[in-house]
């Protein structure tokens, strides 16, 4: 089956995102743009994206909802995850979601996902997803946190460009979830399910007041912040509010 999706390769970018959104106007709605070197990778709270060049997957794409209210923007973020952790687990890796949009095997980390969005009145007029999968790296600098790959967990050395074009059918299949809300609720239920820690006592930090607590991630709400029980009583968190204790 031919991809929807349109990949564009560069041999080297700063940021498979950035090209998308210095040129946002002159691409097409489902454009992926990959690079086989990314210098200048964003990843979640300002953090950089490191990926040893030609090692891994990076990449970018470009989507254009349709009547996708802002207030339901979690769903972007159920999507594109929920199709990461698809194609992982294909390839025999028990990956699983860290809220709000990491994919991890076990306690390290396979997958970082950056989601921007722009807004045209209550509606989201386009979003712009970056993606990066640790494929082949083996060996990681030192201040890179629990990081693990597709190689260290299997063995195998894996094609990017073919494991690129294979996610982007799988993207492809997710997409018909952020039709409606009905879809869009079976989306956040999916991606409930496959929470890292859903249901386990574990350590947590609130960065809002900096108490180390203990507690037990029930989901998220619909507006997609993470729902935690500590001390017979629910809280609510959202992002850069809370930080796991590994």
């Amino acid at each position: 089956m031919e991809n929807v999706m349109r990949i564009k390769w560069f041999e080297e970018l700063d940021s498979t995102s950035s090209e998308l959104l210095r040129h946002i106007g002159d691409y097409d709605n489902l454009s992926v743009v990959a690079a086989v070197n990314q210098t200048a990778g964003r990843g979640q709270r300002g953090n950089r994206w490191f990926s040893a060049p030609g090692d891994n997957l990076t990449f970018s794409f470009l989507l254009r909802p349709e009547a996708l209210p802002a207030r339901e923007v979690m769903a972007l973020t159920c999507f594109a995850t929920l199709a990461v952790r698809d194609a992982l687990r294909a390839e025999g890796a028990e990956a699983v979601i860290k809220w709000p949009n990491d994919i991890y095997v076990g306690k390290r980390k396979i997958c970082g996902m950056l989601v921007e969005n722009g807004l045209e009145g209550a509606d989201i007029a386009w979003s712009v997803i970056g993606i990066g999968i640790n494929l082949n790296q083996t060996v990681f600098p030192g201040g890179v946190l629990n990081p693990t790959s597709l190689k260290r967990l299997t063995g195998k050395t894996y094609d990017p460009v073919s494991f690129l074009e294979n996610l982007c059918h799988g993207l492809e299949a997710r997409l018909p979830g952020l039709a409606t809300p009905e879809t869009r609720k079976a989306l956040r239920d999916a991606y409930e399910q496959d929470l890292f820690q859903k249901n386990l006592p574990a350590r947590y930090r609130d960065l809002r007041t900096g108490e180390e607590f203990l507690g037990t991630i029930r989901g998220i709400t619909p507006e997609g912040l993470l729902r935690v029980e500590a001390e017979g009583r629910e809280r609510t968190f959202g992002f850069k509010e809370v930080s796991y204790i590994l």
